[in-house]
């Protein structure tokens, strides 16, 4: 029976090793984001200066793995079978949340996921057993440690408002005093502020350090008897006081002589603490556990230990209770794993990309679509801001509003869009406000949710710094109200599900966690799947381009390409659709209208970024612009019929309305056949850009079409009359395609006239 524990132990260790990749994937964001953000450093530079990081942070988090072990529930009060439910219902279900949560891009806390899943598993054994000595229910907070989880999810939840608030003070602060020309300010400027950023990081890092490993806990002489840890925490006044005049003094020094950029310097070393402080406080997230179980197995098959031998169904796990240390070597083994992932995984990138396009200083794609709550949030903000404003003198709000002026940056054509998403100054704050935080909770050995801080000081950052304007101030905010919902979302599900798989392991035993096992490789693989096919749509050589030309010849050449990539999709989407129509085939339906829905995205984009071309026009070439919207325009036009004709074409075979007949059939896919060849000659006058003349035989097959489409309509109509078909759900389904195909192909060939008088008209004003 001890082998069944073994085995246990065995998937857990295995558990432990996917759940620092998927917990690495999604908290990358909390340690990458602002280097990233700001591109003071190479990306090359942050990753090496961020490995570093979790290195020694993974040394030295030995003291956090007390938290899986008595820091939720009390061990006294579990048995050895059921301490080993608990964890494997723990690792199974924090493995599928943080996978779910990284696929949808999404920023969630692993330490809030592993503090409900621990509450959730342990709360479930307690009333398994409380059920099976007929107890009283009541009697649940004698298995829970309620009040170190109280004090543990009260931390988690005010990180939330401390962590948003701090980021907004100093942020405000700071750029009243820098200003957006911080570069310009004098050297002593400069100084101070690298002063107090290296002061409060490198104490951090060196706390952080310093307490996690065993030379701090010996007592020196040089220090009178004292030991480096009590020291650094007696003496903190002092230190810091010092700590800021040497740093002060050296920042003036790197700046004047060694014309150092203090900033980009702030900005490695606190890339560096974050990431020490990630690893040193949530790595308990993600091998806690497993630790956890195989030190509960080594207490129980320790003969010193259970000396009488008790079965795994009698020996209390009071052990769990005591301070065990965690072998150094296991924690360099994790602290690899991190760095490796953190170097190869795709999805870290898609879940900073969120925080980046929330915090970005600029025009970005948003994610998210304002909802009532925002829309009030924004309003509110703004009559506050108002009322602010008549109070102050205007002398001194004329003052304030110059520090916020943004200074213009004339690029190279095409480089607009490359801009950083915020400057040093937002970044270098973003990363001492979010470390001194998080080293703080982990002093204290509360396992503050690193996502939680980080995410929040870089949203009330961004709030002070002006960030959210009101062209996006609705969609942020939207963001950032999606995310919290996320973060409690996963509380719940955390607790649920977890109190789930382990009523269910209870139930069925090696059986079921068998089953649970293979059901989690296989979603992993399923999302891995998902995920890559996904990045390589998005990288597809069909995806459209943003005009980047000045000149009419060269806008005609950029947009000719995505004509001719459009016409291709939408001719597919076309097929697919017809197809799925005819064989009552509901997933290819369900394919044609989910790319249809992502072709419409890309033209959006597009729509999106006239205001950025018309900007960056040369005065000469301004006749481009109206010709650019026009095909815009267009192109528009041609993917709302293809998406009209998809979407009905679900939506009937999706209702199990009547298919199609089979001379509806017939006439359909002529049609179709057809409208793909007249696709293929628009598309070879585009490839070619042969628009000297519109082809007879493009404007005879157009004509073909049209009537053969205006007979199928007359067709369908004396059916109906003479009740050939009784369905109205069905002819009315036909009609919607036969008048929307009609107005799919007068739009391709409103694109091709319109590119054929703007050729004519650029050959003219060439020929004078």
């Amino acid at each position: 029976m001890d082998n069944i524990y073994f085995l246990m132990v065995v998937a857990l260790a295995v558990l432990a090793v996917a759940d620092l990749v998927v917990g690495v994937s999604n908290d990358a964001v909390n340690f990458l984001n602002s280097a990233i953000g700001s591109k003071a450093i190479s990306f090359r530079t942050i990753m090496i200066v961020a490995s570093l990081g979790i290195a020694f942070g993974a040394v030295f988090s030995s003291g956090m793995m007390e938290v899986a072990r008595k820091g939720i529930f009390n061990p006294s009060m579990f048995m050895f079978s059921d301490i080993m439910i608990i964890f494997m219902a723990v690792m199974i279900t924090d493995i599928l949340l943080l996978d779910f949560f990284n696929t949808l891009g999404m920023p969630t806390s692993t330490t809030v996921s592993i503090v409900f899943e621990l509450l959730g598993a342990a709360v479930a054994m307690a009333l398994i057993k409380i059920s099976i000595i007929d107890g009283d229910f009541s009697n649940v907070t004698d298995y829970i440690n309620t009040a170190k989880a109280g004090e543990i999810i009260f931390g988690i939840l005010l990180s939330v408002v401390v962590a948003f608030s701090v980021g907004a003070f100093v942020q405000y602060i700071s750029r009243l005093l820098l200003s957006f020309d911080f570069e310009k300010k004098a050297n002593w400027v400069g100084a101070l502020f690298g002063g107090v950023a290296l002061t409060a990081m490198v104490y951090f890092i060196l706390m952080k350090g310093i307490k996690g490993a065993d030379i701090a806990k010996q007592s020196m002489d040089i220090l009178g008897g004292a030991t480096i840890k009590g020291f650094l925490e007696n003496n903190v006044l002092s230190i810091v006081s010092v700590s800021f005049v040497i740093w002060s003094a050296l920042s003036y020094v790197f700046i004047s002589l060694l014309k150092t950029n203090i900033y980009k310097l702030i900005i490695i070393v606190g890339t560096f603490a974050l990431a020490l402080a990630f690893a040193g406080n949530d790595l308990v997230n993600f091998i806690g556990v497993p630790i956890a179980a195989w030190q509960s197995f080594e207490a129980f098959m320790d003969p010193t230990i259970n000396i009488n031998g008790l079965a795994a169904n009698e020996f209390a796990m009071d052990v769990l209770g005591k301070k065990v240390p965690t072998p150094t070597l296991l924690l360099l083994t994790a602290g690899l794993i991190m760095v490796l992932t953190l170097w190869f995984s795709s999805k870290a990138k898609g879940v900073v990309k969120t925080s980046l396009d929330l915090a970005s200083q600029g025009e970005t794609k948003e994610r998210f679509e304002p909802n009532f709550i925002s829309r009030f949030l924004v309003r509110g903000a703004i009559l506050i801001s108002k009322y602010t404003n008549t109070i102050l003198p205007q002398s001194l709000n004329t003052k304030i509003e110059k520090q916020f002026e943004k200074p213009t940056i004339s690029l190279v054509k095409g480089k607009t869009h490359e801009l950083p998403a915020f400057d040093m100054v937002r970044a270098a704050v973003n990363l001492m406000v979010a470390g001194v935080l998080i080293s703080i909770a982990t002093s204290y050995k509360l396992p503050l949710s690193t996502t939680y801080v980080t995410f929040m000081v870089a949203m009330g950052t961004s709030l002070a710094d002006r960030a959210w304007g009101s062209e996006s101030a609705v969609y942020r905010v939207a963001g950032v109200l999606n995310v919290i919902g996320g973060w409690f979302g996963t509380a719940i599900t955390a607790f649920a599900a977890a109190a789930l798989v382990a009523y269910l392991i209870h139930l069925g035993g090696a059986t079921v966690i068998a089953i649970l096992l293979l059901l989690v490789v296989a979603i992993l693989i399923r999302n891995y799947m998902s995920h890559h096919k996904k990045s390589k749509e998005t990288k597809a050589e069909d995806s459209l381009n943003k005009a980047e030309s000045n000149s009419i010849q060269g806008v005609i050449e950029e947009s000719a390409d995505n004509i001719s990539k459009v016409l291709k999709r939408v001719g597919k989407i076309n097929k697919n659709t017809v197809n799925g129509l005819i064989n009552e085939d509901l997933s290819s339906l369900k394919k044609a209208k989910e790319t249809v829905v992502k072709l419409e995205s890309e033209i959006e984009d597009l729509q999106n970024n006239i205001f950025y071309f018309i900007k960056d026009l040369d005065d000469s070439y301004l006749g481009a612009s109206k010709f650019y919207i026009d095909v815009i325009g267009s192109i528009q036009d041609v993917a709302q019929s293809a998406s009209f004709i998809a979407k009905v074409s679900h939506k009937h075979v999706y209702n199990n309305h009547k298919v199609l007949k089979k001379k509806q059939a017939e006439e359909l896919v002529s049609i179709n056949d057809k409208l793909l060849t007249l696709f293929g000659r628009i598309r070879e006058v585009f490839d070619s850009r042969t628009f000297d003349e519109i082809f007879p035989d493009i404007i005879d097959a157009k004509k073909t079409l049209l009537q053969e489409v205006e007979d199928a309509i007359q067709k369908q109509v004396e059916r109906t009359r003479l009740k050939e078909t009784t369905s109205p759900k069905n002819t009315t389904l036909y009609f919607s395609l036969l008048l929307e195909t009609k107005d799919l192909i007068k739009a391709n060939m409103e694109i091709l006239n319109l590119y054929y008088d703007e050729h004519e008209r650029s050959k003219i004003l060439l020929e004078d």
